[in-house]
């Protein structure tokens, strides 16, 4: 197969003819080229009609103006590459004897139509920007010109004045716009930048407000998330309150009854009739007597240390209620700032601390449950971190806010 094209040995880039091939390597000093049967492509863009040579540079025109819709027109465009021009232009003696000396050639800035400069200058170009954007989008329209240095604004060369071979020859320049219609091509021009900026804004804010509507679906799952966790909390709370107050009962009848037959055995009166008794309590204690023995869970434990706190004080209601205050006040500033050594320390010489804690039976006890150890020749109270449970913590606030609030807590 016939070579379609001049690939670059150096950077593997595809060159349609020797003159490009020649422009390539006066930009570039490479001098490797050899002929391929891999077609330069040429996409165009079916929204601006801008061809591109290259996957890299049709995705590059994408990013920069959002078009994506490319028609490929490489078979109608590719021929067979033509090698005359390099046969003509020297032998191989004079071939090898260029390749050799490699001597540099000087370097012009190429010509341009003036008007078309004048008019790019006119609508705030530099002189460097607006020569090179004329030489490179061949020197033909101002439309063609606005569009390149649209197209390579980011180039780090785009304010450098380009530089050609003393010899290489520029198209003729083509008649320029009346003043009239240069003002109509800028205001074009204008419109269509402006018109661009709108459409970019209004897509950035439809994004920003696709975000804000996602955020707030997940601020109102999150905040539903955790009233619903709140609300568990809170009958499982009153759940256990009314556990407790239906078992304080019990014991509170129970120990009626028992009052009750010791004050007719005390009267001398006979006991009274059995079916008038209820069977049912004895036959439960019979039941859960032949049940194996279960130990006694933590939470189960703060609640036993706090019912006796509360009997052996039962003559000072206010005392022990500010004890159990106190002592939910220690525990909520650990949960909350678990980190902070100050919320786990408390020192047990503090006269504060004695009178609301430290001076009734079980306070200390209660916070050794909760994790806290005597420290310091029994100075102290500390909580290390590495024992901190949030759980165990957690189960202990429950403990005394039923404590607090519960009437029936401690009766028996």
């Amino acid at each position: 197969m016939a070579g379609v094209s001049l690939q670059c040995g150096d950077c593997g880039a595809l060159l349609k003819s020797v003159q490009e091939a020649q422009e390539h390597a006066e930009l570039t000093t490479h001098s490797n080229f050899s002929e391929s049967t891999e077609a330069v492509l040429s996409l165009v863009c079916t929204t601006c009609g801008k061809p591109c040579r290259s996957k890299t540079e049709s995705d590059l025109h994408t990013k920069r103006t959002g078009h994506t819709e490319f028609v490929d027109k490489t078979s109608e465009a590719t021929k067979p590459i033509s090698l005359e021009v390099q046969k003509e232009a020297m032998d191989t003696e004079e071939a090898l004897n260029a390749l050799s000396t490699n001597q540099p050639e000087e370097m012009v800035v190429p010509e341009v139509d003036k008007k078309l400069l004048e008019e790019l200058e006119a609508m705030g170009f530099t002189t460097a920007r607006a020569t090179r954007a004329l030489h490179y989008s061949g020197n033909n329209s101002l439309d063609a010109a606005v569009n390149w240095i649209v197209e390579h604004e980011s180039d780090p060369d785009i304010d450098q004045m380009p530089l050609v071979p003393v010899n290489s020859k520029t198209e003729d320049p083509k008649p320029s716009l009346t003043p009239e219609e240069i003002k109509l091509k800028a205001q074009e021009l204008r419109d269509r930048a402006r018109k661009k900026k709108e459409e970019e804004e209004k897509k950035l804010e439809r994004e920003k407000e696709k975000e804000r509507i996602r955020i707030g679906k997940e601020l109102l799952e999150a905040k539903r998330i955790e009233e619903e966790n709140e609300r568990k909390r809170i009958l499982a709370l009153r759940k256990a309150e009314k556990e407790e107050e239906r078992r304080a009962r019990e014991k509170i009848r129970q120990k009626l009854e028992e009052d009750k037959v010791e004050r007719r055995r005390k009267l001398g009166l006979p006991p009274e009739d059995p079916a008038t008794v209820k069977p049912a309590a004895p036959v439960v204690e019979e039941k859960k007597s032949s049940l194996p023995v279960r130990p006694a869970t933590k939470a189960e434990q703060m609640r036993e240390c706090l019912r006796s706190l509360k009997q052996n004080h039962k003559d000072d209601d206010a005392k022990v209620k500010r004890a159990f205050q106190t002592l939910l006040t220690y525990i909520g500033n650990v949960v909350k700032n678990p980190d902070e050594e100050k919320f786990r320390k408390i020192r047990l010489s503090n006269q504060s601390f004695q009178d609301r804690v430290g001076a009734l039976r079980g306070g200390i006890e209660f916070l050794e449950l909760c994790g806290f150890e005597k420290m310091e020749d029994n100075e102290f109270l500390f909580l290390p971190r590495n024992n901190v449970d949030i759980a165990v913590l957690n189960s202990a606030g429950s403990e005394l806010n039923s404590a607090i609030n519960n009437p029936f807590f401690g009766a028996l």
